[in-house]
């Protein structure tokens, strides 16, 4: 893939993924536990992870990261996303490798399920209160649904890019 091609592909993506963000607040979700939410940008991260190339795919995350916490939220906001998205990225990354037997769905579901995990620990961290883990359950099984959710969307979109793009997965 050319340098030209390559970088309009990662900015499109970026686009995309803020785009979903931005949607994403137009949603009202409100369950009674403050900071959940499906996720939508992270089609377009699951996406990447199965049609470019890994760092491509973590530079999207974290640009996509990093613009929405400026935009939509402050600066603890941004920590928690920072921390939740590297280690969901790095996970999801191994599991998504080409011999890997899990599905985009079932690395999307650990995805969504450490992102909650890598928020809470930086919230013990800031906070100095271990209690906030009695949250992580909910977290987990909240992160577990949405993440199939965004694992079946980025499936579907996975696919589509392929064939729009000429990828190879």
């Amino acid at each position: 893939m050319s340098k030209t091609k390559r970088i309009s592909i990662i900015a499109l993506n970026i686009a995309l993924a803020f785009v979903l963000s931005y949607l994403e607040t137009l949603i009202p979700l409100n369950f009674g536990i403050p900071g959940i939410k499906i996720g939508l940008a992270n089609i377009v991260v699951v996406s990447a992870l199965y049609t470019l190339p890994r760092r491509d795919a973590f530079f999207i995350s974290m640009v996509r990261i990093l613009i929405s916490g400026l935009v939509f939220s402050g600066a603890f906001s941004l920590l928690y996303s920072f921390a939740g998205g590297v280690i969901s990225f790095a996970a999801m990354a191994i599991l998504s490798k080409n011999n890997s037997r899990f599905s985009i769905m079932g690395v999307s579901v650990l995805g969504g399920a450490l992102h909650n995990t890598g928020q809470i620990i930086v919230a013990a961290i800031v906070m100095e209160n271990d209690k906030i883990f009695y949250y992580l359950p909910v977290l987990l099984a909240v992160g577990a649904v949405c993440g199939a959710a965004v694992g079946a969307a980025g499936a579907i979109v996975t696919k589509r890019m392929i064939k729009i793009y000429k990828f190879k997965p």
